[in-house]
């Protein structure tokens, strides 16, 4: 398939998507075209969406809330409830062995990929020793947990640690372990997807749409009642409550720019709930950051509840930490742990002998968006002036931990140690300061990790490390925000956060 050289570009909720695709379709398991009686009577879920999956191979697309388009055709081996708690998936159980440091997950007999391989323990090891190797792997950094991986049976596949964790089950989830078929490559899997998911796709168009039709062979099929996917791109956010008006769509991501259009045209508007949290990425081992004394006058100088009141249309909540209140590791400790304070901010930074003007750095960003102006005028009302570059390839020096001040987002991880370990850990690809890392916060977390999920003390433990990351890490969190999508004639979606479940939904005639 001819296309042009892909660049990187950021989405709008600052992930990184791959763009520069060539328009040819790919079909993928086509059917013959049905009559018009069976075109009418069809189920069809028409989903507007900005921005496509970077690829279509989740080992390499990893992160961003796109892994919820490609969980339309993979299945993983395990699922998050409402509550966040693991659920079965491919997997139907597991166990863990009594030193905590092996677990084995047993697969649902009989399942088939997209193109007749079937789902066993041997797919799964192929699977997730890719993701663990593969050079361009996004999620080679969430399975330092494992280290080999045994195919004991058909349907029982082990997976022994490097140490004791009991996120396992969490961890392997849509967003690490969406199994692929093992007769496919990793090259053709980019723009031609087979796994054991709800949908197969029929017709895939690189940057413009897919087509997807009900997989009867899905684990979960009978609670599936949508017949047809037809998702598209590039859809301006401008005309998403138009085209929803008309039935051009029947379902569509949502800016909360325009959901107050959505209300008004008796839309229904859906805040999903989820693991998003924007925030300010300092390094502490970098100047002016190095100095405490300027690090806890930035923290005092930051007003979360200008960027939910500017930001979010009414529909963000200021917060200081990465999970949302009511989840389990959410922690009151450090609900607010440093309060807008000016005053304090500027008296911290006399105190230290700095002078108005003596405080400048760069405020380096992927694009130029709103947040940044909030940023750098809330710092320079207390005497740190931030000048904002946008640089088109901010993450080459943001992963390489090379910037002073940045910002970022994240929807978080089924994990919650993950998400604990990705923004405060030694290798945490959203801790700018890394390696940096308290001693007291590697003990907390590895004290989490180590907590079975059913353990009374397991939410004690995970809030602990939650306080401890919070109050021993430069970052700065701001603000958060739940998902927003708008329908017609679909009815609720299953309230699981951070991801779109289409079980049980249907949609009107």
């Amino acid at each position: 398939m001819a296309s042009s050289a892909p660049a990187l570009l950021l989405d709008r909720r600052g992930f990184l998507a791959l763009a520069g695709f060539g328009t040819a379709a790919v079909l993928v398991g086509c059917s013959p075209a049905g009559s018009a009686d069976d075109a009418s009577s069809t189920k069809t879920l028409k989903w507007a969406n900005s921005y496509p999956p970077s690829t279509w191979d989740p080992v390499v697309q990893g992160s961003g809330f796109a892994f919820n388009q490609t969980a339309l055709v993979y299945a993983s081996l395990t699922e998050i409830d409402e509550k966040g708690e693991a659920q079965p998936g491919l997997a139907e159980g597991w166990d863990y062995n009594e030193a905590g440091d092996a677990i084995t997950f047993h697969l649902r007999e009989g399942l088939v990929f997209q193109d007749g391989e079937p789902v066993n323990a041997e797919a799964v090891k192929l699977y997730l020793e890719r993701a663990k190797t593969q050079e361009d792997s996004a999620l080679s950094g969430d399975l330092t947990s494992i280290d080999t991986i045994t195919a004991d049976s058909a349907t029982d596949v082990t997976l022994h640690l490097t140490q004791v964790d009991h996120q396992i089950p969490l961890l392997l989830g849509r967003r690490v372990a969406q199994i692929t078929s093992p007769a496919v490559s990793a090259e053709d899997l980019a723009t031609s997807p087979i796994g054991a998911g709800p949908f197969t796709v029929l017709e895939l168009v690189p940057e413009s749409h897919v087509y997807l039709e009900k997989n009867p062979d899905y684990w979960d099929a009978e609670n599936i009642h949508i017949d047809r996917i037809e998702l598209s791109w590039g859809i301006d956010a401008s005309s998403i409550v138009s085209a929803l008006q008309t039935g051009v769509y029947n379902f569509a991501d949502l800016s909360a720019a325009q959901a107050a259009a959505a209300v008004s045209a008796d839309l229904d508007v859906v805040e999903h709930p989820g693991f998003n949290a924007s925030n300010i990425s300092v390094n502490s081992l970098k100047t002016p950051f190095d100095d405490p004394a300027v690090l806890d006058a930035a923290r005092y100088a930051i007003d979360r509840q200008e960027f939910v009141d500017k930001l979010s249309f009414g529909y963000g909540k200021a917060t200081a930490q990465p999970f949302p209140e009511g989840y389990v590791a959410w922690s009151s400790e450090v609900e607010d742990p440093w309060p807008y304070d000016p005053e304090k901010s500027k008296q911290l930074l006399a105190d230290a002998g700095y002078s108005e003007g003596d405080i400048s750095v760069d405020l380096v960003v992927s694009a130029d968006v709103p947040q940044n102006e909030i940023i750098q005028a809330q710092l320079a009302a207390v005497g740190i002036t931030a000048n904002i570059e946008v640089d088109t390839n901010w993450a080459e020096p943001f992963f390489a931990k090379e910037l002073a001040l940045s910002t970022y987002g994240t929807t978080g991880r089924e994990s919650p140690v993950q998400t604990l370990t990705a923004h405060f850990g030694p290798e945490g690809p959203l801790n700018l300061a890394g390696p940096y890392v308290s001693d007291e916060f590697l003990e907390a977390v590895k004290v989490a990790r180590e907590t079975p999920l059913d353990a009374e003390d397991y939410g004690k433990n995970l809030q602990a490390a939650t306080a401890i990351g919070v109050r021993t890490s430069p970052t700065i969190f701001t603000y958060s925000q739940p998902n927003l999508f708008v329908k017609k004639g679909v009815s609720d979606i299953p309230a699981v956060p951070g991801q779109i479940h289409w079980a049980g939904v249907t949609i009107d005639d």
